[in-house]
């Protein structure tokens, strides 16, 4: 997140990673042809730590999670996935890469989220009967009641959904479990 006031302009990170050349390629941290001039860096340190070392790139672990939720889409239009997100932000590359590749939007609760980043407004959607889910439900011991999405949606015609659950989570690679 980049703020940007009178008394200057801070760069808040999240937990992020970026690939050799990405910051180059970020236009909100440019103006015109010149790098913006930032006062502050807020830097979080999550990841930190020797045991995580090796961290696979984004484009390894899109690779991964694009094979799972092709194959298991493709078995029939009750096989859904949700991507169960802890965080509201933070997986824009996950959700426009999905699109992208398979032709499926990624449905979420709300689109007013995302309205200052319009290049993933194509991508998302809040029309519940899509394949690829990302929605949110207020208490995860109650997401997958009777084979629901957290969004409640279930087939008009009485056939079961068959849900996959896929956690994007950097913390099993340091925890190593699943």
């Amino acid at each position: 997140f980049l703020f940007e006031g009178e008394n200057g302009t801070v760069l808040y990170t999240g937990d992020f990673r970026l690939a050799k050349g990405e910051a180059a390629r970020m236009e909100f941290l440019h103006s015109g042809s010149r790098v913006k001039d930032i006062q502050s860096v807020y830097l979080d340190t999550t990841f930190c730590d020797p045991k995580f070392y090796h961290i696979p790139s984004r484009e390894e672990c899109l690779k991964g999670i694009l094979e799972l939720v092709r194959s298991w889409t493709s078995l029939s239009r009750y096989h859904v996935v949700w991507l169960n997100c802890k965080a509201a932000y933070g997986y824009e590359y996950l959700f426009i890469n999905l699109s992208e590749e398979l032709g499926i939007k990624v449905h979420v609760n709300k689109l007013c989220m995302f309205r200052n980043m319009p290049e993933i407004l194509y991508h998302v959607t809040t029309d519940r009967h899509t394949q690829i889910h990302a929605c949110r439900h207020p208490r995860d011991d109650d997401c997958f009641r009777g084979n629901r999405l957290p969004c409640g949606m279930t087939c008009q015609n009485g056939s079961p959904l068959h849900v996959i659950s896929i956690k994007p989570s950097t913390m099993w690679f340091g925890e190593r479990i699943k």
